[in-house]
């Protein structure tokens, strides 16, 4: 049951108790303990609000960064990662396959902030070895969730 529960509060956190227990065929109640449990054992880490910032008047840059790093036998994936991502700028760190060892998502109020802080705070970290930065431009779809209709392509098609 508290897999369902889950299934049910990832796309939408604001599902009223009463309505969770009726969708569970339980008791309110239960429905509360088991959320309860689930944010003590920390499976269930936070809630949040989605939010376009493209429909705000808020200027904000958003970046992906990959970073590679040079492991030591004493200094591992786990504890760089806790290095980088005690960061107020970063918003996720992952540790990913392939050419790079994290990837993380940095915010900032300009490019210029951005790239500061990967000069100046990011890249001078210990066993960083080589970083990636790209600009996310534009956003159309957010943990599943399409932001703004796609506009009509208007170019006029040209053929040779």
């Amino acid at each position: 049951m508290k897999e369902e529960l889950l299934r049910l509060i990832q796309n939408n956190s604001r599902i009223e108790l009463k309505d969770l227990a009726t969708m569970l065929g339980t008791e309110e109640a239960t429905v509360a303990n088991m959320l309860q449990d689930l944010e003590q054992e920390g499976t269930i880490c936070g809630y949040y609000t989605l939010i376009n910032w493209d429909n705000t008047d808020e200027e904000k840059v958003d970046a992906l960064i990959e970073v590679n790093v040079n492991t030591q036998r004493d200094m591992g994936f786990d504890a760089i990662a806790e290095r980088i991502y005690k960061f107020d700028e970063v918003k996720f760190c992952y540790l990913i396959s392939g050419r790079y060892d994290f990837l993380i998502l940095l915010e900032g109020k300009t490019m210029r902030q951005v790239a500061n802080f990967v000069s100046s705070k990011l890249s001078p970290v210990e066993f960083v070895s080589g970083t990636a930065t790209h600009f996310i431009m534009k956003r159309y779809k957010d943990y599943g969730a399409v932001l703004g209709k796609p506009k009509k392509d208007e170019r006029e098609r040209m053929s040779f």
